[in-house]
């Protein structure tokens, strides 16, 4: 049974660094919780089993477009929309993303990492996120979608300002995100306008030669999709990037093991994606009255699921708060749950295993340069000042 109110402070940048005893908090005495801090009070879900309840269910758990704010003009399409909507297109996206074509994008992955890590193996130090974890899938990002990538650092900028916009009250807050949204949405209806008029090798066209429902998509629903994409692929596997490689450089016994049997990784990548939890939570809007844990919840009322808290409930995984690259069975919800679970999945975890090997291979042995505190982003917890020395 969740306290009746209590209150709680996201931002805390100690919160970002070091969460998980808040997280244990929580599952043990609150684990449906009404948090009334900050501008948008909603409650917030902790443990596990409540987690894929409220993933699972779309019905009354909506992931429509009053669930977030993020500087749409429209739902972003497939993630604000429910089934049996969101499963059309979502079986339309799925094939872009499948195994089969992911691995044939894993030369090109490769080559692209071994280029960017050579450039700073040689020396004794580097910043790893500017250096790798944010140009890396950035990069391949952008050509899958169709944006030049000449313009990494711009578009970049854009996702930053509405992921990490900076503002100190929440109106200052609204006001960036949608004049960078308003952004956004120019650089896109400009490329899909191009596309209009000639077809390339990207996705932007792919989705405009595709039906649902036997409608061709219009210019407008690949922009909505675009919209999606272009924020997903330039921010998660950076942030996992910066999360997994943080951990490493600061456990020198497990970084050591990784680098002397490269086999390991694999495993590695879904413990610390589960331990870390980059997306560290996803927001749901209730249709209804509703009950969770023995505690109600009212029609409208924000519901936030706290991935990194229900990926180390100990009652869902012995050990939770423990790293363990052996672990034999890991069901963790990094990706999400249910029927918007992240559809660029495999493109993750190959561009994560990729620059795993490549970077051990080269550089086997860092830790973080002497006297840096790493700075976590809220939210999605990517990790500008990732200083490293070897």
């Amino acid at each position: 049974m969740a306290d009746d109110t209590a209150t709680l402070d996201r931002n805390d940048p100690e919160l970002a660094r070091n969460p998980r005893a808040m997280f244990k908090l929580l599952r043990d005495h609150a684990p449906v919780m009404h948090n009334e801090e900050g501008p948008r009070p909603g409650t917030l879900v902790s443990r596990y089993e409540d987690a894929l309840e409220v993933l699972r269910n779309p019905k009354i758990y909506s992931s429509n477009d009053d669930a977030i704010d993020i500087g749409q003009k429209r739902p972003m399409i497939p993630l604000q929309l429910d089934p049996p909507d969101q499963t059309v297109y979502r079986k339309l996206m799925a094939p872009l993303f499948a195994p089969k074509v992911v691995d044939a994008l894993e030369v090109q992955t490769r080559e692209l990492a071994i280029e960017m890590i050579e450039k700073v193996a040689g020396g004794r130090a580097c910043n790893f996120h500017s250096a790798v974890a944010e140009p890396l899938p950035s990069t391949v990002f952008l050509q899958l979608l169709g944006l030049p990538v000449s313009r990494a650092a711009e578009f970049i900028e854009l996702k930053d300002g509405i992921i990490r916009p900076p503002a100190e009250t929440e109106a200052e807050r609204t006001a960036a995100v949608q004049a960078t949204g308003e952004k956004i949405y120019a650089v896109l209806e400009e490329v899909v306008a191009e596309r209009v008029k000639e077809r390339r090798s990207d996705f932007i066209s792919g989705f405009l030669d595709s039906e649902v429902d036997g409608e061709r998509l219009t210019p407008e629903d690949v922009v909505d999709i675009g919209y999606l994409f272009f924020l997903a692929g330039l921010d998660t596997v950076t942030a996992s990037l910066d999360c997994i490689i943080a951990y490493l450089a600061q456990n020198p016994e497990q970084r050591a093991s990784l680098a002397k049997d490269p086999a390991l990784i694999p495993n590695a990548i879904e413990e610390l994606l589960r331990f870390e939890s980059p997306v560290s939570g996803v927001p749901r809007i209730t249709t209804e009255d509703t009950e969770l844990g023995g505690c109600p919840i009212a029609k409208g009322t924000r519901v936030n699921v706290m991935i990194g808290a229900a990926n180390t409930d100990d009652r869902f995984m012995e050990d939770g708060d423990d790293v363990d690259f052996h672990r034999e069975v890991n069901k963790h919800i990094a990706f999400g749950a249910g029927a918007h679970r992240c559809l660029g999945s495999h493109l993750a975890r190959m561009e994560l295993r990729v620059v795993l090997e490549e970077w051990h291979a080269r550089v086997p042995d860092y830790s973080l340069a002497p006297g840096i505190e790493l700075e976590y982003s809220e939210g999605l917890r990517q990790v500008e000042n990732l200083e490293l020395v070897w």
